[in-house]
Order: C-alpha cells, then structure tokens, then sequence
C-alpha cells in the first residue's frame, strides 16, 4: 500500500509561482506512474501532469502546457509540480495520485488508473 502526503498548498497572486511536492511511503518504488489532479468547486476531478518512474515520460493537461512542470526524485520518492504564471483559473484543490503500472502515455491522464490517492492541498490564485 502506497501513501501519498502532498506539501502544503497556499494563496498567491496572479502571476506568481508555487511548488507542490508529493512524498510516497509504504512500497513508494512501486509507484510506476505519478500524476496530479485538480477540482475545482463545483466540478470533477481533471487531469493536471503525470509522470513515469523509468524514463520519466511527462504528459501535461492542455490549460497548463508551458506553465506547469512535473518532475520526480526517485531516490526520495517525491514528484514536484512547479506551477508559475498562475491564474484564478488554477485555483483548486490539488491531488496526488500513484499507480503500480507503467502507464502508456495515453493512460496517465486518467484518474481511473490511479489507485492511490493524496488527501489534496488548497491552492487559491488571486486576481
């Protein structure tokens, strides 16, 4: 069983940057494939980055190309998300996710192939 512990979030303004990271514990190598996602109040779960452990493949959600970057530390067991340029828009709260399998690039999108979960971390943009 893997656990997830997400740093913790924050209020920033618009424009500015924030770094989440995430700790995997119990089996932590077994975490082929990391990822985050997002919800915002009133909306689903989406889909933010994700990340393999081998060759570290990144995959990002379109509304955050080029603003967000994902990276993991394996020795450490931790995925990062470098968030910069931040908008209201980016404002949600904010899920760690692992699964055991390493996921084809289509696949790491989806939340239904994570099966261990952070207990998520507020972020709030301010215009």
């Amino acid at each position: 069983q893997v656990q997830l512990v997400e740093s913790a979030g924050g209020l920033v303004e618009a424009g500015g940057s924030l770094r989440l990271s995430c700790a995997a514990s119990g089996g932590a190598s077994s975490a082929q494939t990391m990822a985050w996602f997002r919800q915002a109040p009133g909306k689903e779960r989406a889909f933010v980055a994700a990340i393999r452990r081998g060759d570290r493949k990144t995959t990002y959600a379109g509304s955050v190309k080029g603003r967000f970057t994902i990276s993991r530390d394996n020795v450490k067991n931790t995925v990062f998300l470098q968030m910069n340029s931040l908008i209201p828009e980016d404002t949600a709260v904010y899920y760690c996710a692992a699964t055991r399998a390493s996921c084809i690039l289509s696949a790491m999108s989806q939340k239904e192939g994570y099966e261990f979960w952070g207990q998520g971390t507020q972020v709030t943009v301010s215009s």
